[in-house]
């Protein structure tokens, strides 16, 4: 049982002590509060070395340079509408004026809750300029959940996107600092006092005189914070993330060096904005990096993420393009379906290309220019991806089958790592520096350590530089657990490097499940071995933590209501394919659920058995399974905005399935048979 405790409480206890307190009137390398000022991490030469700059040196410099470049452009009904880099910049200066004019006060929050737009980031940018911090909150937040974050940032004024929106703020009595609430989509249902539209808000700053405004400006410092990123908190209330305007002009800088963005005045970067702002990576690649390189951000529907969004990269044929996993494993299903109904011929066709396009690109042989031709440039053209020669994933680990995938259609798609409190990115993948499952490498002027390794090399991922974080506002207990008394970001995942120095996430710590027998397994490899050996499962969720034996919960690929983006229990083609090669003509998910389903049983079985053979050790072997009712989804509570599993969540919710698998078989006890039950 001794080794239990190691990982998790080594990673701890190894670490220097807690954040060292700082000498009187000196700035430290962190803080929990808004208005007080950090020490940046500095480096001697190269990008950590650049000069820091604030929001509005950064934005100034590229209203200079890219002037009349188109900096965001949008649909309007059939019209396409966009904003200049000086009038994007005229416009977030307006916005901070009628912020002021509203009485947004120094260092208190401007909740934005609703989808990306033009609106999005005026606002943003307008509430940093105007000496507040920018604070996105998920749109698929409770009204409670919104009230803690508004509560938490002084939020005097929340800035809203549509009358569903407005209500979960209209049903908050408490909220003390707010002082207006503006609604940027849509007529108002309802006039009340201190409600405003897009057109009166904007109307309130035009006419103001620009001296306040400058003033503030110039007083802000790149030490300062601007920022509040709140980490969609797996467990307890979200922490409010502090980032400090050199965290975001820093990172874009690093960020658009590292992934050879190129400056719009040799050729305009092109990028879709539809990932929830309120997330860093949204923001650092929609906002930040775009505007350091003069890029065009172009705003994607509502319903992107319902399946509008293909139609947005076509029209916009993007350069870069940033997905969660979740978002290329739709498009990879979407054309298996698509194949699965295609004539026998082109499937052959473009199962030779795919295999041919895996061969070489993990040979780098350039043989067979006639299959690249003939289908990788349609599918690239089908998918909106044709000028794209840099697609992106992270926020959630991806598996190898989806990775393979894309790659033989001659789409690498590149890794990056990171975290909120990293202001995004820390390594990221590019054409240079690519391995299958690697996240690459550290940007230029950032640190990786690996905290108390194992004899295999995996340690905790620690980040330094300049984009680490100021630390959770009003949290110094929860700051002091993140940073160590070096300032170094411990990030709670584990990893290694190879000889080349690639890093390699193969877990987090809070996911390890420690088996009884006192066993660490990292779950994720585990469950993408199964969705690989089963293509019809969906999601696959590893119990075992505490437990004599591993299990496992699985859902089953199904079909997704456009509107509510609920799972259905309709299959999708592919999945009702693989029930036809077997035998089944199971077409909804309540037919194979709870084993319902003989033969399908019997694949899942083989499938596992196959995944099982490989186990490095009995303990990793999946013992018992259950195909659940409906698949896991963002509004079911069981992933979070950016798709991640919330293990905690799904262990509550499916809390009778799991005590099931580890029910005793009762044993009789007699005087002749004394023993326990086993």
């Amino acid at each position: 049982m001794d080794h239990i405790l190691t990982t998790r409480q080594l990673l701890k206890s190894q670490r220097p002590n807690s954040l060292s307190v700082q000498a009187a009137g000196e700035p430290g390398l962190w803080t929990s509060q808004g208005e007080a000022d950090v020490k940046l991490r500095m480096g001697d030469s190269g990008l950590a070395a650049e000069t820091p700059l604030t929001v509005n040196q950064m934005f100034t410099s590229a209203v200079e340079r890219y002037g009349n470049y188109t900096a965001l452009s949008w649909k309007e009904g059939e019209q396409q509408k966009s904003l200049n880099y000086s009038e994007y910049y005229q416009t977030c200066r307006t916005a901070a004026k009628s912020f002021l004019k509203l009485g947004l006060q120094r260092y208190h929050g401007v909740g934005i809750l609703g989808f990306n737009s033009s609106e999005w980031f005026i606002a943003d940018i307008g509430a940093i300029l105007a000496g507040g911090f920018a604070v996105g909150i998920y749109t698929t937040n409770s009204p409670e959940a919104c009230q803690y974050v508004a509560d938490n940032c002084k939020a005097n004024i929340i800035v809203v996107e549509n009358q569903k929106q407005l209500q979960k703020i209209l049903q908050v009595n408490k909220l003390p600092h707010l002082k207006a609430i503006i609604q940027y989509k849509d007529a108002l249902k309802e006039k009340r006092s201190n409600l405003y539209t897009w057109a009166e808000f904007m109307e309130l700053g035009r006419d103001e005189p620009d001296e306040p405004l400058d003033a503030i400006i110039s007083s802000q410092k790149p030490n300062q914070c601007c920022t509040l990123i709140y980490t969609s908190g797996t467990t307890g209330q979200p922490k409010g993330v502090m980032l400090s305007h050199d965290n975001l002009t820093w990172t874009a800088l690093s960020t658009s060096r590292h992934v050879h963005l190129t400056d719009a005045t040799q050729a305009q970067e092109l990028v879709v904005s539809y990932l929830p702002l309120s997330h860093i990576a949204a923001q650092m690649v929609d906002i930040w990096v775009t505007m350091k390189v003069g890029g065009a951000t172009y705003f994607a529907q509502p319903d992107a993420l319902k399946g509008s969004l293909v139609n947005t990269l076509k029209e916009v044929r993007p350069t870069a393009f940033m997905g969660v996993p979740r978002v290329w494993e739709k498009m990879q299903e979407k054309m298996k379906s698509i194949g699965a109904k295609s004539s026998t011929v082109r499937r052959k066709v473009a199962a030779w290309a795919k295999d041919v396009g895996l061969q070489t690109n993990l040979t780098k042989i350039n043989h067979y220019r006639i299959a690249k031709k003939l289908v990788f440039k349609k599918v690239r053209k089908a998918l909106g991806l044709d000028r794209c020669t840099k697609c992106y994933t992270g926020a959630a680990p991806i598996t190898k089958d989806t990775l393979e995938f894309f790659l033989s259609l001659d789409i690498p798609l590149y890794e990056l790592y990171g975290m909120s409190e990293s202001t995004g990115p820390h390594t990221i993948s590019h054409p240079e520096a690519f391995k299958l499952t690697s996240c690459g490498k550290e940007l230029p002027g950032c640190k990786t350590k690996l905290h108390n390794p194992d004899e295999e090399g995996n340690g905790e991922i620690c980040f330094w530089g300049r984009h680490v974080f100021m630390g959770y506002l009003n949290m110094p207990d929860k700051t002091d657990e993140a940073l160590d008394a070096e300032g170094w970001l411990h990030s709670g995942d584990l990893g290694k490097h190879d000889e080349n120095g690639f890093l390699f996430i193969t877990g987090r710590i809070k996911e390890l499940i420690i088996t009884a027998g006192g066993e660490n397994i990292p779950p994720v490899p585990i469950e993408d071995a199964v969705k690989e050996a089963v293509p019809l499962i969906s999601n696959a969720m590893l119990i075992g933590d505490k437990r004599k034996f591993l299990s496992m919960l699985l859902t089953i690929k199904c079909q997704v209501n456009a509107e509510s983006a609920d799972p259905e229990d309709e299959l999708m083609p592919e999945a009702v394919e693989f029930c036809r090669k077997l035998g089944s003509n199971a077409t909804r998910v309540s037919e194979i659920a709870g084993g319902r389903e003989r033969a399908i049983n019997a694949a899942i079985q083989e499938g596992i058995n196959r995944v099982n053979e490989k186990a490095t050790s009995n303990a990793q072997r999946i013992q018992k399974w259950i195909v659940l009712d409906r698949d896991f989804s963002v509004t079911g509570g069981e992933l979070g905005p950016t798709m991640k599993l919330k293990r905690p969540v799904v262990m509550k919710m499916y809390k009778e399935q799991i005590e099931n698998f580890y029910k005793e078989l009762a044993t009789p006890t007699t005087p002749d048979n004394p023993l326990p039950p086993k």
